[in-house]
């Protein structure tokens, strides 16, 4: 009996041990271990990330992964992908976190875990200046159309804000939404007001029109069991933006069309 109960005893020791063991290896330790950050980022969506007339990849969210690389004392591997191959991407593995002007919707979080948004943007509406609408309200009626990047928040809010509406969803990010409209395959298109800022540089016909239907937050995102990048993620959010390196490039990149003039 006393044998019996010693053999026990270890075993409920064993287990204890067990339970308060890693569940899983660290992403982090991986990072530093291979010398590399491995980051899924969308193939066309300025000014978040895109090819700029010099050949080189930026964006906000470039130049945001370019610095984490850095400070973490690695080197950098952007992994491109449309919008729709974000997510897969980091469920995968292929990726170590998704780096995306993302909106942590309900549908997202459920297979994904989200940073605190790095910053809010506010949604507008554009189209040709030819078109009759000034408010964005204006668009949101029967008988229009509004095209949005498939797969996007805009899309859902797009069936919510106008039902009466035709929606046409595009696959190749804001730009191909942007080439819509002005081919008149849309009547108007919807993003994000840089975004919006940006296109109108490149189409002298178009204007954003009054208004913004929402204000999105916008998050990084890594798989569920990878706690201690996501906790860094947001420490490093919380450094930059207290350092000031964070909202110096929102300025330039997410606030107006400044880095239309440089990339």
């Amino acid at each position: 009996m006393k044998n019996l109960t010693r053999l026990l005893g270890s075993g409920l020791i064993a287990l204890g041990l067990a339970a308060v063991a890693p569940a899983s290896a660290d992403v982090v330790d991986d990072i530093i271990a291979r010398g590399e950050l491995r980051v899924a980022v969308q193939t066309q969506g300025p000014p978040v990330s895109f090819i700029d007339k010099n050949g080189e990849r930026t964006g906000f969210a470039i130049e945001v992964v370019k610095m984490m690389a850095a400070d973490m004392g690695v080197e950098l591997k952007l992994l491109d992908f449309d919008w729709k191959g974000l997510i897969p991407a980091v469920q995968s593995g292929k990726a170590d976190f998704l780096a995306a002007d993302m909106t942590p919707n309900a549908k997202r979080t459920l297979v994904l875990s989200f940073t605190e948004p790095y910053l809010y943007s506010d949604v507008v509406i554009y189209s040709k200046k030819t078109q009759s609408f000034v408010t964005w309200q204006d668009a949101c009626v029967a008988g229009a159309s509004i095209g949005a990047v498939q797969g996007s928040s805009n899309v859902g809010l797009l069936k919510k804000l106008c039902p009466d509406t035709e929606i046409k969803e595009f696959a190749g990010g804001g730009a191909a939404v942007a080439q819509a409209v002005a081919a008149d395959r849309v009547d108007a298109g919807i993003n994000d007001q840089a975004s919006a800022a940006g296109y109108a540089i490149d189409y002298p016909e178009f204007h954003t029109l009054e208004g913004a239907p929402k204000r999105w937050p916008l998050s990084f995102a890594t798989r569920p069991d990878e706690t201690h990048l996501l906790r860094w993620m947001d420490n490093y959010f919380m450094l930059i933006r207290n350092d000031g390196r964070l909202d110096a490039l929102a300025d330039y990149w997410m606030r107006g069309p400044g880095w239309k003039a440089d990339h």
